[in-house]
């Protein structure tokens, strides 16, 4: 598996923009399938000489190349060993933020996930936003290019949408889809129900989860100047009739929903979702504009209906605060509040459990999938979540 030094040498040689394309292309072929393995990635972690010509042989005048080193980048930079040899030695950020503002670009889209997997650790997330300034492109442009359909006909861009949610790690790039004057995040709400990729969705809903930590802004989240709430409680809504006393205190939006109305089909998009609706009952006004508006009834059938038992257990917690009593003074921003060391204990030791139980159903479930498809029945596949 490993090269000797003299054929590395020997093979380092051929990756060169001047090299004659078969025998580049033999190279840049044996490089792809080193980045397929673990200790192929490891082994070219102390080789930044081949990370450089990589980034370099994207500007090749053959596509098969081309194609070929952006499949090995990918398959590099999911490594998070690597990710701060490829953002120091090769200088391969200017490069993918260039050729990402091109609208003509036919590989935008493999320089996307690239930029979303260097992101993904707040080390590299920081190196990348700082170079994202200093190309003066900024989040700006980022955004710009998320939000204009069609941007590039060659590419989808769909995963600028974990890139945007990797960034707003950073309390720096949250003040920017924060920031009152700009609205951005305005922009980005609709992207919720965006039916043609789960990816962009994710993307769009992990912004908005990050961003409603920063408590401060809650209230204006909630305000009609962003009108955040709908955006998040429509893809939890499913077709079950309301009362018509239940429905009238509902944002217009979710009112007497269609028969054929369909809920969010990803388990950790509609578990984000909720988790971003608990952050904002952190605090007194948001609880309180929470219940003025409903949201308890949304809840209350969506729990009916999900069968994940990760989804459901974050459910259970948003409707905990929704129907329960108040905290008491003092004690209003559940952001704040300071909890002694022996009830954090407490409530990691609870916590484990409950994470031992759900785990512990999801095997049940599909040993008993399993059964029943070697029976002959219909195999129900059981999704199990990512993890944060």
């Amino acid at each position: 598996m490993m090269l000797r030094d003299s054929e590395a040498n020997e093979l380092l040689s051929f990756l060169t923009l001047e090299t004659r394309p078969d025998v580049k292309g033999r190279a840049t072929e044996h490089i792809l399938g080193l980045t397929g393995n673990p200790d192929g990635c490891r082994y070219l972690r102390s080789k930044p000489d081949f990370l450089k010509a990589l980034v370099t042989l994207t500007s090749d005048a053959s596509i098969a190349i081309i194609k070929d080193c952006y499949h090995a980048l990918i398959n590099l930079s999911a490594d998070e060993t690597l990710h701060q040899p490829l953002v120091k030695e090769t200088n391969i950020l200017p490069t993918l933020l260039q050729n990402l503002q091109d609208p003509e670009y036919v590989f935008a889209d493999r320089i996307c996930t690239i930029l979303s997997n260097l992101t993904r650790h707040a080390r590299t997330c920081k190196v990348v936003f700082r170079v994202l300034q200093e190309q003066d492109i900024g989040l700006a442009k980022v955004v710009e290019i998320f939000c204009t359909d069609g941007f590039n006909k060659k590419a989808s861009l769909h995963y600028l949408g974990p890139l945007l949610s990797n960034l707003t790690q950073l309390p720096e790039a949250r003040r920017f889809i924060l920031d009152k004057e700009r609205c951005v995040i305005q922009r980005l709400l609709p992207y919720t129900q965006y039916e043609q990729s789960t990816t962009r969705r994710g993307g769009v809903v992990g912004t908005l989860r990050n961003c409603c930590f920063d408590y401060a802004h809650h209230e204006w989240l909630l305000s009609d100047a962003v009108d955040i709430l709908p955006h998040l409680l429509l893809p939890l809504a499913g077709p079950e009739e309301l009362s018509e006393e239940e429905n009238e205190g509902l944002p217009v939006d979710l009112q007497y929903l269609p028969e054929d109305k369909k809920r969010e089909t990803d388990p950790d998009i509609r578990k984000m979702l909720l988790e971003t609706l608990m952050l904002l009952t952190a605090t007194k006004v948001g609880r309180n504009l929470m219940k003025s508006k409903n949201v308890y009834p949304i809840t209350r059938e969506f729990h009916k209906w999900e069968k994940d038992p990760h989804v459901i257990s974050a459910c259970e917690k948003l409707v905990q605060v929704l129907i329960g009593d108040e905290p008491e003074a003092g004690m209003e921003n559940l952001m704040e509040v300071e909890i002694p060391q022996h009830v954090e204990e407490k409530l990691k030791d609870s916590d484990a459990k409950e994470q031992q139980q759900i785990e512990n159903e999801a095997q049940e479930s599909e040993e008993k999938n399993q059964k029943e498809s070697q029976k002959g029945h219909r195999f129900l596949h059981v999704m199990k979540p990512l993890i944060d």
